[in-house]
């Protein structure tokens, strides 16, 4: 139950930080705003300050910043349609930018729990001392081509920003060769057919990275690297959504999220490792939401910035009836997935799936 409380709390602060972005910069920006909404649905609490209204709802799986004039026409000259374009453009990018920088945090977060800062530079393979001096190996990827100080830059044509990558790959893919791009001696080096395989144990982990001390240039590099890791990741299954590899049964929604994260927190062995799983998961979800939300799909804020690309083009906006019309199509397909999504995730906690 802890868990499930935890859970809600952190999606309701991804939810409030995006939107926080939206009505931070339109407030700055001089827009009128309406009404500052945490979560959807039937209202728990509101409060009017000045000419904004401030309301918790009861379910956490949105929220919104209602601005004069987003989707029609107003006379009100702070009106949304009525600021200029370019000020449309960085409310609207906002919400995105402000996931990114929660993520960004989170990870920097997670990365000072380590006690030293992992590369991706290849330190050593699995294997043993002889008496004569020589190494015999246990490691099949040794064997395959690859070399102590190797800089992993590309395993199947994903490219590798943190050994986050390299754990993903090696823990997900079917394949039992991978072709791999590494630098050698500052050179690009291709290696076809590598078997990544410890022949003592069983295990893909066949070999160890290169370790940095811990200081703040190598927190704030490494944090980087896993922030693209996380957003490759991301658009890496958001491709897979759309092209049709992932099943129906496996699209999941708002329960979803939240039964993920508090199984993070309620499976984990001890407070620290609990603590760098919440902010594991919270961080590829804030940053899920951010690229989403990015998307050129009517109804988000990348369907919006895409009619402000328009008006750029044109040199003239789309008519607010048009525009509604398809953003409306757009909020029902979205709302269709979510229901869908909401309905595979009860489906998978009733059955246990």
């Amino acid at each position: 139950m802890l868990g499930i409380i935890i859970a809600i709390l952190i999606f309701g602060i991804i939810v409030t930080v995006h939107e926080f972005g939206h009505f931070i910069c339109a407030k700055l920006s001089g827009i009128r705003v309406l009404e500052f909404s945490v979560g959807m649905g039937p209202k728990l609490l509101q409060k009017q300050k000045g000419e904004t209204k401030y309301s918790l709802r009861a379910l956490p799986i949105g929220g919104y910043c209602a601005m004069e004039g987003e989707d029609a026409e107003t006379a009100d000259e702070r009106g949304f349609r009525n600021a200029k374009l370019w000020k449309r453009m960085i409310v609207l990018a906002a919400g995105a930018f402000m996931n990114f920088v929660l993520g960004f945090v989170l990870i920097i977060c997670m990365v000072c729990m380590f006690s030293d800062i992992p590369s991706t530079v290849i330190r050593g393979f699995a294997g043993e001392k002889n008496d004569d001096g020589t190494t015999t190996y246990y490691a099949q990827s040794y064997e395959s081509g690859l070399r102590h100080n190797d800089e992993f830059v590309e395993i199947d044509d994903i490219h590798i920003f943190s050994d986050f990558d390299v754990s993903y790959i090696l823990s997900t893919t079917k394949k039992d060769k991978h072709d791999v791009v590494v630098i050698r001696d500052g050179e690009k080096v291709e290696i076809s057919d590598v078997v990544f395989k410890n022949d003592q144990t069983g295990g893909v982990w066949d070999f160890g990275f290169v370790y940095k001390k811990k200081n703040p240039l190598t927190v704030l590099d490494c944090s980087k690297d896993y922030f693209c890791s996380m957003s490759h990741l991301v658009g890496l299954s958001l491709k897979q959504l759309f092209s049709g590899e992932v099943k129906k049964e496996e699209v999941s929604g708002p329960v979803g999220v939240v039964d993920a994260i508090s199984d993070a927190a309620e499976e984990s062995e001890g407070l620290a490792d609990a603590i760098f799983n919440l902010l594991y998961m919270s961080s590829l979800i804030t940053i899920n939401v951010g690229i989403f939300n990015l998307l050129p799909i009517p109804g988000l804020d990348g369907g919006r910035l895409l009619f402000c690309l328009i008006e750029l083009v044109r040199r003239k906006p789309v008519k607010p009836e048009h525009e509604g019309y398809v953003h409306l199509a757009g909020m029902v397909l979205l709302f269709g997935i979510m229901i869908f999504a909401t309905y595979n995730d009860i489906a998978r906690l009733i059955t246990g799936g």
